[in-house]
């Protein structure tokens, strides 16, 4: 992953040193396991524990000979120790290593997504409170619909986000795993208490079966949720460049007092980090199509997997962890233009209260398609003439027989549209 989208905390956490470090914490726990299990010497583990090291030049030094990346750790790491380091690795094969010691790496970094996503929650809150009577035109197909509230809008992602955070805790179950089941799966070298032990130990939940992997219908699972919430952060990020247009300016994104939008015009103010999230938003999901790839491996094993992952899993992670913290930060800072909306509600000549006529008419006995054809053309005869809506209503025989003008302006008071609004946010506990 480029650092320009790559916070620091996850640069560290998959950097190769880290890596090596969980594979030795990993083989560590392994050899706690043995001694609690009898089978290993505890002085040797303690001089196992207090001589290996991480050298992470010394590895790649002999993974140029070997071209086994698991045994040129476990050379490197033993290479001061003495007899005892028979025990190193033993009866364990590379993949308990590497699959465990990821394990741990999902937990850790599981835990930064998790405290992302409950802080972006924690904003739209905020903003859903803030802005829960603030009258916005309602937008279908593009066009002026009904008027909603803005507040609905933050509502609407909460929940959304809400869903994504129950998913992701069910994700983190299911890849906070490890295995040491040996060669093949059948735990024929280790047995399967030292599983439980080295899990138990290392705070992972041991996986009931495996091949030599674990099956990678997890990771892929795994990944799917990341591309729901990098697709959930696109959505509001789409909402802010069509609102922040030149045409609506109904809110826009925070601008530094020395941050520049164009090159050669002056004047511009671009929503830039809605787009680039947008942009990484798909590169987020392309890894899912690599990662459903993975679930099919030849027979007990094979590593056609491994050098997807060591790609996808870090960046995929790393990408999420960028959305989650620069949307939160973009939704703090957003400057919203409550002028703008109340102006746009009434741009189209209030042809968009259309629907409270319709219901007025039928009220006063009218059939449904009798009042919408009638309706209909006098919101054409606004626009084309360019007058009121109400005014029209007003001056059409029609209308005029059986609503009074007092009953014709009661359809025009853009808050009637959120009489329920408080029993929407009821429902979703934002009351």
């Amino acid at each position: 992953m480029i650092k320009r989208y790559q916070r620091p905390w996850l640069d560290a956490l998959f950097s190769d040193y880290e890596r090596y470090e969980r594979f030795l914490t990993v083989e560590l726990a392994a050899l706690k396991a043995y001694v609690k299990l009898g089978k290993v010497p505890e002085a040797d583990y303690e001089k196992i524990e207090a001589g290996v090291n991480v050298d992470v030049a010394d590895i790649e030094k002999i993974e140029k000979d070997t071209h086994h990346d698991v045994i040129a750790f476990t050379r490197s790491v033993t290479r001061n120790l003495g007899d005892e380091k028979k025990w190193f690795h033993y009866g364990l094969t590379s993949t308990d290593i590497v699959d465990t010691a990821l394990g741990l790496a999902f937990k850790s970094a599981n835990q930064g997504i998790e405290a992302g996503i409950q802080k972006l929650l924690g904003t739209l809150k905020k903003h859903a409170k803030t802005y829960k009577r603030t009258p916005i035109i309602g937008r279908t197909h593009g066009m002026h619909a009904d008027v909603t509230s803005f507040g609905l809008k933050f509502a609407l992602w909460h929940d959304l986000f809400d869903r994504h955070l129950s998913r992701f805790k069910d994700a983190r179950k299911g890849i906070e795993v490890g295995k040491i089941s040996g060669a093949v799966g059948t735990y024929a070298h280790t047995g399967l208490q030292l599983e439980e032990e080295v899990c138990r130990f290392l705070n992972l939940s041991p996986v009931s079966i495996s091949t030599q992997v674990i099956n990678r219908d997890r990771h892929a699972h795994y990944l799917h949720v990341l591309a729901l919430i990098a697709s959930g952060i696109e959505q509001i990020a789409l909402e802010i460049r069509h609102l922040q247009r030149s045409e609506i300016g109904e809110v826009k994104e925070a601008f530094g007092l020395r941050q520049k939008g164009s090159s050669a015009m002056p004047h511009k103010r671009n929503p830039i980090a809605s787009e680039n999230l947008m942009g990484v938003a798909r590169l987020v999901r392309g890894y899912m199509i690599p990662a459903y790839e993975d679930i099919a491996l030849w027979h007990e094993r094979d590593i056609s997997h491994s050098s997807v992952e060591r790609v996808i899993i870090p960046d995929a992670i790393s990408l999420v962890d960028y959305m989650l913290d620069r949307m939160e930060r973009v939704l703090d800072g957003i400057e919203v233009y409550e002028d703008k909306m109340l102006e746009h509600i009434q741009i189209t000549n209030g042809v968009i209260f259309s629907q409270y006529v319709l219901h007025a008419l039928i009220q006063k006995g009218w059939t449904r398609e009798e009042a919408y054809d009638t309706i209909q053309p006098l919101t054409f005869q606004a626009r084309d003439e360019n007058r009121h809506f109400k005014e029209v209503l007003k001056s059409t025989a029609a209308i005029q027989k059986v609503l009074t003008d007092d009953e014709i302006d009661a359809c025009f008071d853009p808050h009637q549209a959120l009489v329920h609004v408080d029993d929407i946010y009821a429902r979703l506990g934002l009351s």
